[in-house]
């Protein structure tokens, strides 16, 4: 009785596990690979599925993105310089049936793949250019891989190289050709300030001579142009001068000539000079003033010279002595010299600016008022 029981319980059990491995569960991130007496039946989709217990494999792949870390190795780029390399790559699986049955292992196939391109890759390309091109071998990698695992249904997403590490003794000479190389930078830096320097020094000395020659030449055009107004002011005094002269003396006799002559004794007689020097023969003025006080021989008397004769014989006083000039056209005279002047001296100053370099309005304004004080 108790054998009859035992043999009921071990046939239940025996049912519900045959029944339970009857009973498969793939993930929402998985697919299973439905096999039935070593042949490819269909492919499992997530959620609860039956198969037929005892002669089924099912085999169950991930379908999530995943990580493969390539080991580091050392490669020889194409300048032969020694330098380790590591990588990592992103892969996802895109067929299961493919990822099972065309590659034993696409994790370790496509792991060794990747170690080989990226040796290939590497090894075309010198050691200045890994370190620069980094992005362009990423990308190099990741289409020679995706090409080569499309047939194990398996698809590269991104290929990113971790680490470059040069050998030790690549890593010296690179030290002394980066000190070499600022070495180089700081004499070219330190010749490229000198060459400045002298430049800025000798634009700076050419526009204080310019200045210098300038400020000479406008000095030189003032005291000129004063001197020429004086000559011209004095010149025009003469004349008017001798003008009211020759009116004045047109109405005289030889009496108040006689008279005049006198007088002018009179005040050289009242000087301190011992000696005088006469513009006449002092018989002459003598004789005069004989005639004068009427003991000298008689004279015919002398007409009076009116303007009217004066004019008829010698022409018109203008035309003698030419327009005498007003104030007010001397000194418009003077102001248009000088609006002359502010303008060259403008442009002399532009001139030396543009020479020195970068100059503003202000300080243009500024130089001028400088030169004008």
């Amino acid at each position: 009785m108790v054998a009859a029981i035992a043999l009921v319980i071990f046939v239940i059990v025996a049912v519900l596990v045959i029944l339970v491995s009857g009973v498969k569960i793939v993930q929402p991130y998985e697919q299973a690979i439905y096999m039935r007496l070593g042949k490819y039946i269909k492919t499992l989709d997530q959620g609860f599925n039956v198969v037929v217990p005892l002669i089924n494999e099912v085999v169950k792949l991930d379908l999530r993105t995943q990580v493969l870390d390539v080991p580091r190795q050392e490669v020889i780029t194409k300048d032969n310089s020694p330098v380790f390399v590591d990588a990592v790559i992103y892969t996802k699986v895109i067929d299961p049936v493919k990822a099972f049955f065309e590659v034993t292992n696409y994790r370790t196939a496509t792991m060794y793949l990747a170690q080989t391109t990226l040796r290939s890759v590497v090894g075309e390309m010198e050691l200045d250019q890994i370190f620069s091109n980094r992005e362009s071998i990423n990308t190099q990698l990741r289409d020679t891989l995706d090409e080569s695992t499309d047939k194990w249904g398996v698809k590269v997403e991104a290929v990113e190289i971790r680490e470059v590490d040069p050998a030790s003794r690549v890593k010296e000479s690179m030290e002394e050709q980066t000190s070499a190389e600022r070495k180089r930078r700081a004499a070219i830096l330190e010749a490229d300030g000198k060459k400045r320097a002298a430049i800025l020094e000798a634009e700076g000395k050419k526009r204080a001579r310019i200045l210098e020659a300038e400020g000479l030449r406008q000095s030189k055009i003032l005291e000129a142009e004063g001197e020429r107004t004086a000559i011209v002011l004095q010149s025009q005094g003469e004349a008017q001068k001798l003008r009211i002269l020759s009116l004045g003396a047109s109405t005289l006799d030889s009496k108040a000539i006689t008279v005049l002559s006198l007088e002018t004794l009179k005040d050289l007689g009242e000087g301190e000079a011992s000696k005088f020097f006469f513009p006449m023969e002092l018989t002459r003025l003598a004789q005069g003033m004989s005639e004068y006080m009427g003991s000298g021989a008689s004279v015919p008397e002398r007409g009076v010279s009116d303007l009217k004769e004066l004019t008829k014989a010698l022409g018109l006083p203008e035309d003698l002595l030419g327009p005498v000039p007003k104030v007010d056209e001397l000194r418009a005279e003077a102001d248009a010299i000088y609006e002359n002047m502010d303008k060259e001296m403008k442009e002399s100053a532009e001139i030396a600016q543009k020479a020195a370099g970068k100059a503003t309005k202000e300080e243009v304004e500024k130089l001028i008022q400088d030169q004008k004080e």
